[in-house]
């Protein structure tokens, strides 16, 4: 598979890295062996390549492989059903999800960590006013999807909550929304 390339002086993904991993991801997916692949959705949420000049456009690159992620959290969701059963992997997904309501339920500007007053994080209001929408689906079954989760920005903001930690709880929510096929 191959992507379209940035312009000569523009910078994109590093080819090499970009085919290396797609190649990985073809052997790993289309082994038959459940459990025999390391490479899991999880681990291609946090791939990460070099930026070359001439390389591959990151919109197209970032866009594949979020369609890989879903790929293969179906397969995991279909793997973790048929050797957990599905009242175990029901109560599994109940106990993420009560966590996630736990922490999307705290009182705003207490929903997360804060960085330094000098440091800079994301701005509250925004991550708040995310987090009612999240709480929304949670607890009302209002309607949001993965790529909701992965398109949200906030802005930065002097003394906001911690971005790590933000990042972190958002992409347990994914994990969430992937396991229950909210694509």
């Amino acid at each position: 598979m191959t992507f379209p390339r940035v312009k000569r002086g523009t910078r994109g993904y590093n080819i090499a890295e970009v085919d290396a991993f797609i190649a990985e991801a073809r052997i790993a997916y289309d082994s038959n062996i459940a459990g025999a692949s390391t490479l899991t959705s999880h681990a291609i949420r946090d791939t990460s390549f070099g930026l070359a000049k001439g390389g591959y456009s990151t919109r197209h690159v970032d866009g594949a492989l979020e369609r890989l992620e879903t790929a293969f959290a179906e397969r995991e969701r279909a793997v973790a059903l048929a050797t957990m059963g599905e009242a175990a992997w029901l109560e599994q997904a109940s106990r993420n999800s009560a966590e996630l309501t736990a922490r999307f339920s705290r009182e705003p500007k207490h929903r997360f960590s804060r960085v330094g007053f000098l440091s800079q994080g994301y701005a509250i209001k925004d991550v708040d006013a995310f987090a009612d929408r999240v709480l929304a689906y949670l607890l009302q079954g209002e309607p949001l999807s993965v790529a909701d989760v992965r398109s949200v920005t906030f802005r930065a903001a002097r003394g906001g909550y911690d971005e790590a930690q933000v990042d972190a709880v958002l992409d347990a929510l994914v994990d969430l929304l992937l396991s229950l096929g909210n694509n």
